[in-house]
């Protein structure tokens, strides 16, 4: 892990003609960028400009017409590194399926102590415009709701609903109860 951040000044051209000076005096041809939108947006316009910030670096004269012979082109390889799997023509996005186990182990570890305290809990995760984790990790840990983006609630609806959920989740709750204290009554019988 190398720990970089987003750049500010890559994304005006002064900061890019930089990169562009630095990777050709560093001797570097070809990038490999492992991110999600706003990484791949960026190094596919730094890839459609590597020309003319070539050219304009030669103009300059910070580097010479020797120098920059080598480096007419700059190849570029994308991964997709992005929780949402929101990438088109991708089976899945690299982080996706190991931020739904995290997912999964938080709500397994959260569901006994709702269980245990009758309490309902709700729980968020990731994924800006896309429901892929939230529906996936509602799928998994059997969640009663999942909301997302794609599919927004009925207003009115999705209350009615959870009603529903609740007086038969606190009724199951009831019968579970009076079931233990037969148990407990039948086997104090028996002692």
């Amino acid at each position: 892990m190398i720990g970089t951040a987003r750049c500010a000044a890559f994304r005006e051209r002064p900061g890019r003609l930089l990169a562009a000076q630095h990777l050709i005096e560093a001797g570097i041809d070809a990038l490999i960028i492992c991110g999600g939108d706003g990484s791949l947006t960026g190094a596919d316009l730094f890839r459609s400009e590597w020309p003319s910030l070539v050219k304009e670096l030669v103009d300059k004269k910070d580097i010479t017409a020797g120098e920059a012979a080598p480096y007419k082109t700059l190849s570029i390889v994308g991964l997709v590194g992005s929780i949402d799997n929101d990438m088109a023509m991708t089976d899945a996005t690299i982080g996706a399926f190991s931020s739904l186990h995290r997912i999964c182990e938080s709500v397994d570890s959260i569901s006994a102590t709702a269980s245990s305290h009758s309490r309902a809990f709700v729980i968020e995760v990731m994924g800006r415009h896309c429901g892929w984790l939230a529906l996936m990790a509602g799928i998994s840990t059997g969640a009663d709701f999942v909301f997302i983006p794609e599919q927004p609630p009925e207003v009115g609806k999705w209350e009615q609903e959870m009603l529903g959920v609740i007086e038969k989740v606190s009724s199951h709750q009831q019968v579970k109860m009076l079931m233990g204290r037969v148990v407990r009554l039948g086997n104090a019988r028996r002692l």
